[in-house]
């Protein structure tokens, strides 16, 4: 027995040795490395997009398909449908919803390949409920569109394999969902699938319910160990220094002892400066926190108001000589806070940047496409650089689209925009089964960490208008005691409970659980929170309330308007504009659209007799209404701070919402916002018999200038002038001249107001009221190297000058008054050589 006990001892101090010596050995290693150039061992990434064929489960044979992609655009590639977006064909596309659909292709290893002692295949978005074989290998299923799924192959994988998926339409699963959830929900079946919720159909969007594997495909091999994700936590920032920590996760699978770790060395390069560090690896999946220092910081800030600095961190995992993985991310250092607190009027709500309030200005964004796959890299630059352009600097992930593809917070962190991100939960109540929290908490946990180094990112939010359409649009009429209170305690777990505390333990930033906070119909939505002001468009109150009722922060408030003459021409698909085919009709996703356009254009405009001007009209009133709003919010700063209308874009060609229309095309509010957005604005307002002019100023800066004050005629004739020298602080709002209208002839005249840079032209009445005179404009084109410049002149005011042309391109500046015998130049970039066909068109002529 002692000779026994002898024997075990003498092995465990042999492999206990053996232990010691392997980490000497490699720590050795290391040492001899340490300034060499390693070798690289880098896990392989494939993608999976190559030879993909689809059918319909009981229809159609096989046809080749793109990956990433849907079975819509699949279709519509073969001509199997026609294309939705035109004529009245969403209808004809509804059929598709109805089927499932398959999905197979081929692929192939080579040995470098399977000789990796782990080999993953990748999902990174099955749209949505998708069953998986491998080699006719059952490997799974998925349920939710917003998650990734990945899958152990090494044991299936070979040197030629098959891939194949199988999509059961979202309506057999939903009525199977429906059937077992204890209380009718509102909203129709969309809240039981975790979609893009603006597939099921929208007031905006169209009804095309797609499927298929809408985002990458790929293999993951791998030998050793490698990043399974790193997040970069500040830890502390002063002015000479800010201390992070990189949380690094290292997935290992070697074949160790017990106790045994491997030694390895990460490098963490930030710009120019190298962090090293020896860590300990185990066995599993562990993190591994690597503190690391940055002197004298250089902040990010929204562009706007400084530079959007990013540094580049740049990650290397090197073993025995060997670099096993390499991650690069960008980050910028910058503190962003949700300052909501109780004060003498209610509750705050503003962004604080780098211990600075910033006034957040800007529009709610849905998603570019209704088919993900047509929406490119260049359409994010372009629509992106537009917001940069228009003086924004906060965009609202609205939270009934999708998560956003990387390349869009790359760009809202290059470019100095502020993201709002939604949780994608929308006008609704869902159901609280264990099945479903799970799944969604799995959903937001992958979610929060993808998106969390991203500096852009300043809010994470629960919903929108959840909470008050269960207050307010008639959810619990009929419902007992118990079933209104089970449904709310549904809603709790998921907002107050299961989200917050996920983007908590997992990011740094904040967590708001519903937008807005109180419905319209509650009195507090003036004064705490975030607001939703829809009394102008949907309760039909005059443009003139968004003046008399100021909420702390606008998160949503808009007025329709048609779209560019190219949108409209699309979608009757012909050169002529005429507003009254089905086809437009089809395109007006608001039961009360047209009637309410033209409600609120008799009030104050002239009705055109011709459809041309009308779209020009329509789109005159939208951003009249939206900029009066914008600049009531900006006037009541410090009560006010943040102003972002709905919506920055569209998903289809449409009349909508939106200020730049699907195909790009700035519409009036665009050109409008733009100037309502400038750092320094001057805003006047007329109150009784007079007219107060403010002066806002959103930089940090305190600012000394002339304030000119004049009236003119139309034709150009002074009737009053005055000026005087101001000082205007840093991030205020202050009334600066109050002028009486006694003995203004209000119909004649305009108030044009300058200071420094700032220019405001205020008319004292309606335009339909204004007597605008006739008068030619002279016009001058000449090309230049990116396009065209246009000199235009009058000797009367030309009021809302507007240029177009059939050719593509961009205007620097449209929708614009033009002062009597002011010279003005216009930018129209484009690649046409000429621009013959290039008109104008002003209110003087309606």
């Amino acid at each position: 027995m002692n000779n026994q006990i002898f024997a075990d001892v003498s092995r465990i101090e042999e492999v206990l040795n053996r232990i010691k010596m392997r980490k000497f050995l490699m720590l050795l290693t290391l040492v001899l490395i340490w300034n060499c150039t390693s070798k690289r061992d880098l896990p392989f990434h494939i993608p999976v997009d190559k030879n993909w064929q689809f059918k319909g489960s009981d229809t159609l044979d096989w046809h080749s398909a793109s990956v990433p992609g849907n079975v819509m655009t699949d279709l519509l590639d073969h001509k199997i449908i026609e294309d939705p977006f035109i004529k009245m064909n969403e209808e004809k596309v509804q059929w598709v919803a109805t089927k499932s659909w398959e999905y197979k292709t081929n692929f192939s290893l080579n040995d470098s390949v399977l000789r990796k002692e782990n080999i993953h295949l990748n999902f990174e978005g099955l749209d949505t409920y998708a069953t998986i074989f491998l080699n006719d290998s059952l490997l799974g299923t998925s349920n939710n569109a917003f998650k990734t799924f990945n899958f152990d192959i090494k044991k299936l994988a070979k040197e030629q394999n098959e891939l194949y998926i199988f999509f059961t339409n979202t309506d057999v699963k939903e009525a199977v969902l429906e059937s077992k959830n204890p209380y009718k929900l509102p909203e129709g079946r969309r809240i039981f699938t975790r979609k893009a919720q603006f597939q099921y159909g929208w007031d905006w969007g169209p009804k095309l319910n797609t499927s298929g594997i809408w985002k990458d495909v790929s293999i993951q091999a791998w030998s050793d160990f490698k990043f399974d994700d790193i997040f970069i936590r500040q830890k502390k920032l002063t002015a000479k220094k800010v201390k992070l920590v990189a949380e690094i996760v290292i997935t290992c699978d070697l074949v160790l002892e017990i106790n045994e770790t491997i030694p390895a060395e990460v490098k963490v390069t930030i710009d120019e400066k190298e962090f090293i560090r020896i860590i300990d690896i185990k066995k599993g999946t562990h993190t591994y926190k690597v503190p690391l220092e940055i002197k004298d910081p250089k902040l990010w800030w929204t562009h706007n108001l400084g530079n959007p600095y990013l540094y580049n961190f740049n990650f290397q995992l090197t073993s025995e000589g060997q670099l096993k993985d390499e991650k690069t991310i960008k980050k910028g250092i910058r503190t962003i806070k949700l300052i909501s607190k109780k004060d003498k009027i209610g509750q705050s709500f503003y962004f604080e940047l780098n211990g600075k309030p910033v006034y957040a200005k800007g529009a709610n964004y849905i998603p570019q496409n209704s088919f993900q796959n047509k929406v490119t890299d260049a359409h994010y630059q372009k629509l992106l650089s537009d917001v940069v352009d228009s003086n924004m600097n906060m965009l609202r992930v609205w939270g009934g689209g999708i998560y956003e593809n990387d390349i869009f917070y790359d760009l809202c962190d290059e470019k100095g925009i502020l993201v709002w991100q939604d949780f994608m939960f929308a006008c609704a109540m869902y159901p609280g089964d264990a099945a479903f929290l799970e799944n969604i908490k799995g959903e937001a946990e992958q979610q929060v960490k993808r998106l969390r180094n991203h500096t852009s990112i300043a809010l994470w939010c629960g919903n929108n208008e959840n909470s008050e359409a269960w207050d307010r649009w008639g959810w619990q009429a009929g419902r007992g005691k118990k079933e209104k209170k089970e449904i709310w305690d549904d809603y709790l777990m998921v907002f107050d409970n299961i989200l917050p505390k996920i983007v908590s333990k997992l990011s740094q930033t904040d967590y708001w659980e519903t937008s807005p906070k109180y419905g319209r119909g509650n009195p507090l939505y003036e004064f705490e929170g975030d607001a939703h002001d829809w009394w102008v468009w949907h309760d039909e109150y005059h443009f003139e309330y968004l003046e008399k009722r100021v909420p702390r922060f606008m998160s949503e408030f808009g007025f329709q308007a048609l779209p560019s003459f190219e949108t409209l021409k699309y979608i009757n698909q012909n050169d002529t504009i005429n507003l009254k085919t089905a086809a437009v009709i089809a395109h007006q996703k608001h039961i009360k659209g047209f009637r309410l356009i033209e409600e609120y254009m008799v009030r104050d405009y002239k009705k055109p007799s011709n459809d041309e001007d009308y779209v020009y009209v329509s789109q005159l009133l939208q951003a009249k209404g939206i900029v009066m709003g914008i600049e009531a919010h900006r006037r009541a700063k410090p009560k006010n701070m943040g102003t972002l209308y709905w919506q920055l874009n569209d998903c289809w060609p449409a009349i909508s919402w939106s200020s730049i229309d699907y195909f790009g095309n700035w519409k009036a509010l665009n050109y409008k916002a733009k100037k309502a957005f400038e750092n320094v604005l001057i805003s006047s307002i007329a109150e009784k018999n007079e007219v107060k002019t403010f002066i806002i100023n959103d930089t940090f800066d305190t600012i000394k200038g002339n304030l000119k004050i004049k009236i003119i005629d139309f034709y150009g004739k002074e009737i009053k002038t005055d000026s005087l020298q101001i000082e205007v602080l840093e991030d205020s709002s202050k009334e600066y001249y109050n002028l009486s209208l006694k003995s203004i002839d209000k119909k004649t005249t305009v108030l044009v107001t300058e200071f420094n840079n700032a220019r405001s032209y205020f008319y004292f009445t309606k335009p339909k009221e204004l007597i605008l005179p006739k008068g030619e404009i002279e016009k001058d084109i000449i090309k230049t190297a990116n396009g065209f410049s246009i000199t235009i002149k009058s000797s009367v005011l030309q009021k809302e000058v507007f240029l177009f042309t059939d050719e593509k391109g961009h205007f620097s500046d449209n929708f614009f008054d033009l002062l009597p015998n002011e010279t003005k130049t216009i930018f129209f970039e484009t690649i046409a050589t000429s621009l013959d066909d290039l008109q104008l068109k002003t209110l003087n002529e309606i």
